[in-house]
């Protein structure tokens, strides 16, 4: 029996920062290269499998919601150990109950070799069934954001969208996003961490924490 203490845990291995393992894998929409994505946002997710009903409710969801994550230059890209023909059987089902059609690509990975070099299964595992991972990958292929959900729980697109333009917001103003920050909101300053600024502001936290006088991406 495995000592579970020895287990990597899900998501470990990749880090904030890290430069997003590139692959060429099957898919929904053909063959697909992941830095064929670069020079836009990418948000790679892995779903437990195909045909499950936390899993449907999160396609639909982001079905519905594909204008705005293309609105933002940002594409989305799926990933289970289930086969090319489940996916497409999955696909099906959904459009013809929902009236919905799932256009961005779901990779398939049935010897886990993907989910692996990405965290989002163990080492010691045999399916993905354990995780929901969700990868925001910038421009220029560096991991900026991870999440991680468990299989009975399903994702919040309105998050992920929240994630995004936050990410997009403290780029374009080199600025950082506040605590439940929402575009419309203040953006917060970087802090001058100089002692003629902590000296110099009028208020006891005014040099570390100020309204950048921006409201970020709108």
């Amino acid at each position: 029996m495995t000592d579970p203490t020895s287990r990597p845990a899900p998501c470990a291995g990749l880090r904030i920062g890290d430069q997003a393992p590139d692959f060429t894998a099957r898919s929904t929409t053909g063959q697909i290269r992941l830095s064929d994505f670069r020079g836009q946002w990418l948000i790679l997710f892995s779903h437990p499998a195909d045909f499950t009903p936390v899993c449907t409710t999160e396609f639909v969801a982001l079905a519905r919601n594909a204008a705005a994550f293309e609105k933002r230059r940002c594409a989305l890209m799926a990933l289970s150990v289930d086969s090319l023909f489940s996916h497409f059987a999955w696909l099906r089902l959904i459009r013809d109950r929902f009236g919905l059609e799932v256009r961005f690509p779901i990779v398939e990975d049935p010897t886990l070799v993907i989910g692996r070099a990405y965290g989002m299964v163990s080492a010691f595992d045999t399916d993905s069934a354990t995780v929901r991972t969700t990868f925001f990958i910038d421009p220029e292929g560096t991991i900026r954001a991870m999440t991680c959900y468990p299989a009975n729980v399903g994702r919040s697109t309105a998050e992920m969208l929240r994630i995004l333009d936050s990410l997009q917001a403290v780029d374009a103003e080199d600025a950082l996003a506040p605590a439940n920050w929402v575009p419309g909101e203040p953006l917060l300053r970087q802090p001058e961490a100089t002692l003629d600024r902590v000296y110099a502001a009028d208020g006891e936290a005014d040099w570390f924490l100020g309204d950048a006088g921006k409201k970020g991406a709108q």
